[in-house]
């Protein structure tokens, strides 16, 4: 089994997951936040809805530089509707799963680095970096996002099991 086959069921799974959840954001709450310090609902909603874009810069680069010396620094999208949030998602998770096919193993061994402002934060084999950057990233902030929904009275979905509005 290819390392893409081995990731693939996965992929799939917490997409799809993924999406049930950005559904649910209420366009009428994107500016709420928990906390002063932390990111209002519709800018939580949108980095989860580009994560799926980083896949060519992973699978494809063999290095991302957030803030690049003389470059222009990494800004997320700002949140604009429901639709063009999940129309990101949507077509990002389309990309990742048609690269994520296409890859091959040798490919997923290439070392890959992140950098900010030109010093590295992290290398590791492409494969690592697509389940932790990308995969296992998505997975954390869709945790996060599981607290806000909440917060806003809205009914969660079933994730790894049943939650206490789908018992």
């Amino acid at each position: 089994m290819s390392i893409a086959e081995s990731l693939l069921p996965e992929f799939d799974h917490e997409t799809a997951t993924t999406r049930l959840l950005l559904e649910r954001v209420p366009e009428s709450k994107t500016s709420w936040k928990p906390h002063d310090k932390s990111r209002s609902l519709g800018q939580l909603a949108m980095h989860i809805a580009t994560i799926p874009q980083w896949t060519p810069v992973t699978l494809t680069q063999t290095e991302f530089d957030t803030n690049p010396p003389g470059g222009r620094a990494y800004g997320p999208p700002a949140f604009e509707s429901l639709e063009h949030m999940l129309s990101t998602y949507d077509s990002g998770v389309v990309a990742a799963r048609a690269l994520l096919t296409a890859t091959t193993d040798g490919e997923f061994m290439v070392p890959w680095t992140l950098k900010r402002s030109g010093h590295t934060l992290f290398s590791m084999p492409r494969a690592g970096v697509f389940r932790t950057f990308i995969m296992n990233h998505a997975v954390h902030h869709r945790g996060q996002l599981t607290v806000y929904l909440r917060q806003c009275d809205v009914t969660l979905p079933s994730i790894y099991g049943p939650t206490a509005d789908t018992e």
